[in-house]
């Protein structure tokens, strides 16, 4: 028999409330009840980051965390990143412009996580990005296009360009 509980979280800026499962993922509520299909089913188990969002500004695999684990939560994810115009963001467009796109089934969780290590204002090494874009898998294996846009839009952001 299944349970059901009650979230109530934002998504991309907007309240919402929401009746789920509580074995549902957050993969899950989000693709099926928000149709947020940036959000990839993958390999389900944390391993591949095609479901990656941010959850109060840290980037998770939405594949193993709960829906119900959402309450009161700030969730993102790639459609909150464009502008209200329909303008897309800084990093967005660095993958196109660095052929960073491939098929693009890995690219929203990947995007999400470089959302993730710009907003930190931080300066990163090529290494360093390396290691903290590691999480996902590519098969297209556009990881040095990948390196190569996430480092653009950080130059830009901190001034080094």
């Amino acid at each position: 028999m299944a349970q059901y509980k009650l979230v109530r979280c934002t998504i991309n800026g907007k309240e919402v409330e929401q009746m789920v499962d509580v074995r549902a993922s957050l993969t899950d509520m989000l693709r099926n009840d928000y149709r947020m299909t940036s959000v990839k089913k993958g390999c389900e188990v944390g391993e591949c980051g095609a479901c990656n969002v941010l959850i109060d500004g840290e980037c998770f695999n939405s594949c193993i965390y709960l829906a119900v684990w959402a309450d009161g939560k700030h969730i993102r994810t790639l459609e909150g990143l464009m502008s209200k115009d329909g303008e897309l963001s800084d990093i967005q467009q660095a993958f196109i412009d660095e052929a960073a796109v491939q098929c693009g089934f890995c690219t929203p969780g990947v995007i999400m996580s470089a959302v993730e290590i710009l907003e930190s204002g931080r300066d990163y090494t090529d290494d360093e990005l390396r290691k903290l874009l590691s999480g996902h898998l590519c098969r297209c294996t556009g990881y040095e296009n990948i390196l190569r846009a996430v480092r653009k839009t950080l130059d830009k952001r901190l001034g080094k360009v």
